[in-house]
This record gives structure tokens, C-alpha cells and sequence, in this order.
């Protein structure tokens, strides 16, 4: 009997990271060589390849696993990738999801660890492909977007419900519809920024005319497509693509019992969000196969 690969599962937080290392046998079974928690900085990062080389028993390949956690878990994976390692990133909660399967009942980030490995040990996983500067600049000026555009929102809500009360702030008000004005231009100018980092791409601005085609789909739309699915070098099918938005179908049905079908919501909520107004377009066009769908 002989081991096959290593696996180390990575449950990062912002100040720190912990960190389980595995191995598979020949036999499937996984057992836990030595786990450890580091500093979420360079130098934690270091502190973990020496780790690792102390704890690397036999010359297997190592797989670097860790979940999407915001933005917290990019340094290290980018510091992994440049050393040319074997990093796969997950969707959130898989490795809870996989321990729960498998009988776990508690939850920390020890056992999200653990599981991770576990999952990277038992799964032939896709390698992490890190988005280009472009499609990264591109992300966080979408993202922006998204931020300003709930805080508009937040307030003018504030402010529809001070101008139905029964006592109202004049100077309240006055500061609420100047703090409107100033997200409004900022709003404004990231517009203009993102679509300028668009049309200034080649590649980007090509498929932006074809994809604009569609009836709802704008500038807007399309860039927050892109940016959150890297260019779409992530997917090799539609099913993966659907899933990972979270608009794969979920059935409820046992015997006689047929519950409600919805949609998973297990993916990226930015993508979701972006296109609820232009699948209500798409809708409303005469396209039939918008409409049947």
C-alpha cells in the first residue's frame, strides 16, 4: 500500500489561516499528517511552504485547497500560484456541506480545514486560474458600482420614509439629498470608468457588441458578467456556468409529495442580481424562447 497525493485544505480568515495537511492511499483512505495555523501576511506564507517541506514525507504532489472567502484568501492563493503550486478554490460552505455529509456535526475553522484537505485528497479538482489585471481592475470597479448603487438606494429609502412622517428634520433631509447628489456622480464616473476599461480591450469590446444583442443585456450587465467568471476561461460547459451563478433548478419531489422548484441561490449572488431586470426584458420582447423558458 503507498500514498498517492498530498492534499492541504486552507480555511482562511482575515487575520489568519488554518491549515490541514493529508494524504490518500492507494486504499482511499485519508489520513491527517499535521495541521497548523499561520498569519494571514507574506510571512505566514513562508512559515507554510516550510511546513509543508518538513511535513512532505515522500515526493507526491501537493494540491493547495481553500474556499472563496470575499477577498481574504486572494493573497495567498496568488502567492501559491506564482510559486507555481496546485491551488484549487472553492465555492463557500462545500467543505461544510462535504463533512455534514459524511456525519460532522460541529463547525470550526479546525474542522473547515480538515474537510477541505479531505475534499482535495478524495477529488480530482480544477486548478485555479487567477483572473488577468484587466478582469481584476474590471471586478473591483463593478463591485464599486454595486456599493454605491445599495447605498443610494439605502438612503433614498431613509429619505421616502422622513418625508411621510409625522415630524420632519429640514436639515436632515437637506444632508440625505446632498449625501444622493454626491453617490450620484460618483456612480456617474464609474460608469464611465468601466466602460472605457471595456471598449479599450480588444477581446472585451468584441464580445460586448455581440453579446449586447441580446435585448437588456448593457454595458453594465455584460462587464459584471464578465469580471465575476473571469472571462468565462472558468467553465467548460453551460451547466457549470449555471451552477455557478446559482440558477441550477432544484427539484423537490418524493413520492407523492411534490414540493416547490426554485432556483439553488448557491453561487454568485453579483451575477444573479445583475441580470434579474434583463431576464424580465428578455421576457417581455417577443422571442419565443425567452418566453417558453
Amino acid at each position: 500500500m503507498s500514498n498517492l497525493k498530498y492534499s492541504i485544505g486552507i480555511d482562511v480568515s482575515k487575520k489568519d489561516f488554518h491549515c490541514c495537511l493529508s494524504v490518500i492511499d492507494t486504499e482511499q483512505f485519508v489520513k491527517v499528517k499535521s495541521t497548523h495555523k499561520f498569519t494571514n501576511s507574506t510571512s505566514g506564507f513562508k512559515l507554510l511552504i516550510e511546513w509543508v517541506r518538513r511535513n512532505r514525507k515522500e515526493d507526491l504532489q501537493v494540491f493547495y485547497v481553500m474556499e472563496a472567502t470575499g477577498v481574504y484568501h486572494e493573497q495567498l492563493a496568488w502567492y501559491l500560484h506564482n510559486k507555481d503550486f496546485s491551488v484549487s478554490i472553492l465555492l463557500p460552505n462545500k467543505a461544510k456541506k462535504y463533512l455534514q455529509a459524511n456525519g460532522a456535526k460541529s463547525k470550526n475553522d479546525k474542522i473547515d480545514a480538515r474537510g477541505l484537505a479531505q475534499i482535495g485528497a478524495e477529488k480530482k479538482l480544477d486548478l485555479w486560474i487567477p483572473p488577468s489585471r484587466k478582469l481584476y481592475n474590471l471586478r473591483s470597479c463593478t463591485r464599486q458600482h454595486q456599493s454605491l448603487s445599495e447605498m443610494h438606494s439605502a438612503i433614498n429609502n431613509q429619505l421616502e420614509a422622513i418625508t411621510h412622517s409625522q415630524f420632519q428634520s429640514k436639515d436632515i433631509i437637506r444632508q440625505m439629498k446632498k449625501t444622493m447628489r454626491l453617490l450620484e456622480q460618483q456612480i456617474n464616473e464609474m460608469d464611465k470608468i468601466i466602460e472605457e476599461i471595456v471598449k479599450k480591450d480588444e477581446v472585451l469590446n468584441f464580445h460586448y457588441k455581440n453579446i449586447s444583442e441580446i435585448k437588456g443585456i448593457a454595458m453594465l450587465s455584460f462587464a459584471v458578467i464578465a469580471a465575476e467568471t473571469n472571462g468565462f476561461v472558468l467553465f467548460k460547459d453551460a451547466g457549470s456556468l449555471i451552477s455557478y451563478a446559482g440558477y441550477d433548478v432544484v427539484e423537490n419531489q418524493s413520492g407523492n409529495h411534490i414540493g416547490r422548484t426554485k432556483i439553488s441561490k448557491k453561487g454568485n449572488s453579483r451575477i444573479r442580481r445583475i441580470l434579474h431586470m434583463p431576464a424580465l426584458c428578455a421576457v417581455r420582447e417577443d422571442q419565443p424562447q425567452f418566453k417558453n423558458l
